[in-house]
């Protein structure tokens, strides 16, 4: 059975909306392997389907980032159980950080973990992310952290995870990477790009051995009450078609 044909018959059971979710969700896979976000084929992007149901999309287990296609995502409930055919399977512990967020955050409709390489730098700081950035500016206005338990397999971590998380839209797990959520994949995916980033300049900026300049704290508080139109619903919105496009050009597979 060829791509097209498996991509329609999964598109012949499922709504419309649930489609576009899946194409937005393997979009963002695409990204983060293309902008060298991915860690082989751990870490993961989760989404919540359109509807009534507490069902969420995760990549198949074994599958690369720069390989999901929307047809191969699978279809899990709360407990990581599939609920729908699928040849592919899923890491249930991989699913246990999302499935907490998910569960305690009505607003958590797309909830991105990774393992980047400046993340998780940055995530081994005592100081965490510095405000030296505007970039980091505009995370640092909804940063949470979480100490580090070891490998995300314990449900007993999840209430500790999710009371550090909070009301907060970026987190840095301590010694482990970054998670970011959002009401859509685009805008989970644009605070991934603004964390991703803020961390990646303070890693520069240290190597350079020079002292580093904070940002006022007077300043801070200005732009924590720009950040929202920044970052979220219309920056969000207006950046994703774009990120769209540049994967069309380069590869539409993910749409199958």
């Amino acid at each position: 059975m060829n791509a097209t044909a498996k991509a329609s018959t999964i598109r012949d059971q499922i709504s419309e909306p649930e489609w576009q979710t899946r194409v937005d969700l393997a979009a963002a896979y695409r990204l983060v392997a293309l902008y060298g976000w991915d860690d082989l084929i751990f870490t993961h992007i989760s989404a919540r389907v359109p509807g009534t149901e507490h069902h969420f999309l995760l990549n198949p287990y074994g599958m690369m980032f720069e390989e999901v296609t929307a047809s191969s995502l699978v279809k899990v409930d709360l407990a990581g159980n599939k609920v729908m055919e699928s040849p592919y399977f899923i890491n249930p512990a991989g699913f246990t950080i999302h499935s907490a967020v998910h569960a305690a955050r009505e607003d958590a409709l797309c909830v991105m973990h990774l393992h980047t390489d400046h993340g998780i730098a940055v995530s081994a700081q005592k100081n965490g992310l510095l405000p030296i950035s505007q970039q980091a500016m505009l995370v640092r206005a909804s940063l949470a952290y979480h100490d580090y338990e070891g490998l995300a397999l314990n449900e007993d971590e999840k209430p500790r995870l999710v009371s550090d998380l909070g009301d907060k839209h970026h987190m840095i797990l301590r010694n482990h990477g970054l998670l970011t959520i959002g009401s859509t994949t685009a805008e989970a995916f644009l605070a991934m790009f603004l964390l991703e980033r803020a961390c990646k300049i303070q890693i520069l900026a240290q190597s350079g051995g020079a002292q580093l300049v904070n940002v006022p704290d007077q300043i801070f508080h200005l732009v924590e009450l720009q950040v929202k139109a920044v970052t979220v619903g219309q920056g969000a919105a207006l950046t994703w078609p774009g990120l769209l496009r540049k994967l069309d050009r380069i590869d539409p597979s993910y749409r199958d």
